[in-house]
């Protein structure tokens, strides 16, 4: 007698993850490094053009100088409000969003406005928090056993991106022949490219959200469900003021470096050298600091280490600006760098999921980047009140002290 199988049933496979049904490996590794060049890649190109900036609109000194201070500041405003727009809309979505709000900011900055210049540098500066705080979470999820080695990658694309960009700006302004308004403006088009290449993983989280079987519905809800109280956390406190007076130190010195060094008796063209050489030294410190916290249990040595780095250069600019700005330039590129890219790994590897990583960097990034507006004016202002660089560069030790101490306790191996 002939067996029949029409009743036996069919076995079905297993649902695969979510995270699994996202583009090809290489294309979302392409999408994140995309995204990740425009992180800053805006912000640098600017800096070269502030004098020609001032010029056309008459701008004050301070006037001007709140063109870089403000996108730091609202990148502190908006970085709370990125977790609650990823659990809604989910972290691939809001990421596009975001790149191409940086794109629509980078054009309403170049108009024939000075409201524009400014409303355009508010729109940069949220959509670069927006991006700040879905990378690690996002980072956290697609590569668990490699979140802080991912971290050191995507956080060296983003200095790569921002020297590129200082480097980039006058020549392409020559080259474009529309003024300071075309070179800035061409950076749009770096947005537009990061989008289009980030398109494939909204694609298929829409498709992997549409054919999840509704059982792993309670264990989605779960993971993402936030971690409470991160607000009343010391763990978290110590990472945000790691991250923030880090931050600070490299934005002070980011607007001054140059001007100390040709206060001093420097050339200023040599200065300018000093400081893209300490630029491009930021990001060999960017990427191999955060693959060593990677083999590491606790990071707490490697934290002191960073802020002894810090101290260490800035003793130099102090001691002997002149004879030692090349050293100087080079410790401090290690420690910036290296610090950024802890900073960033604190927040994958002190979390146990990617709700928790968003939730932790929304919180270290708001207080992160509200504390480090503070540095670049509080510095001109100690400078114009003394009359020297002294007090400031004092100032500075000091909170390298705190930062070692913050880095102290980030560094234990513990998870929020």
């Amino acid at each position: 007698m002939a067996v029949t199988r029409a009743h036996q049933p069919v076995a079905t496979p297993p649902a695969l993850p979510v995270r699994t049904r996202l583009a090809h490996p290489a294309l979302l590794l392409t999408g994140i490094l995309l995204v990740a060049l425009n992180m800053r890649a805006c912000l640098a190109a600017i800096s070269p053009m502030v004098g020609e900036i001032q010029r056309t609109f008459g701008l004050s000194a301070t006037a001007s100088g709140l063109i870089t201070t403000v996108p730091v500041l609202f990148q502190g405003v908006g970085a709370p409000l990125t977790p609650r727009l990823t659990r809604r809309f989910g972290t691939e979505r809001v990421v596009l969003g975001a790149v191409l709000v940086l794109g629509a900011g980078v054009l309403l900055r170049v108009l024939p406005s000075v409201a524009a210049l400014y409303a355009g540098c508010v729109v940069i500066g949220v959509a670069i928090a927006v991006l700040n705080v879905s990378m690690p979470g996002l980072v956290k999820r697609e590569f668990p056993g490699r979140a802080a080695a991912m971290t050191g990658v995507y956080s060296t694309t983003m200095l790569v991106g921002a020297t590129l960009a200082a480097g980039t700006s006058v020549p392409l302004e020559h080259v474009l022949g529309g003024g300071w308004q075309a070179s800035l403006g061409a950076w749009s088009l770096l947005a537009l490219v990061a989008a289009v290449a980030w398109l494939p993983q909204v694609l298929r989280s829409r498709q992997g959200r549409t054919t999840a079987p509704t059982a792993s519905a309670p264990a989605a809800a779960a993971t993402a469900r936030p971690v409470a109280g991160i607000w009343r956390s010391p763990l978290a406190w110590q990472i945000s003021l790691f991250m923030g007076i880090s931050s600070l130190l490299v934005y002070t010195l980011v607007a001054w470096m140059p001007t100390i060094l040709a206060d001093h008796g420097m050339d200023r063209g040599e200065a300018g050298l000093v400081f893209a050489f300490s630029n491009l030294v930021q990001v060999a410190g960017a990427f191999l600091v955060p693959l060593m916290a990677g083999r590491m249990t606790g990071q707490r040595a490697l934290a002191v280490v960073m802020a002894a780095l810090n101290g260490l250069g800035i003793a130099v600019l102090l001691a002997a600006p002149v004879s030692g700005a090349w050293v100087a330039a080079a410790v401090l590129g290690v420690a910036q760098g290296g610090s950024l890219g802890l900073g960033l790994a604190f927040i994958v590897l002190r979390t146990d999921s990617a709700a928790g990583a968003a939730r932790l960097g929304g919180m270290s990034q708001a207080v992160g980047y509200l504390v480090a507006a503070a540095g670049p004016v509080g510095a001109g202002a100690l400078h114009q009140l003394t009359g020297g660089w002294t007090t400031p560069l004092v100032l500075m030790l000091v909170l390298v002290a705190v930062v070692g101490t913050a880095g102290w306790g980030a560094g234990r191996n513990r998870t929020l």
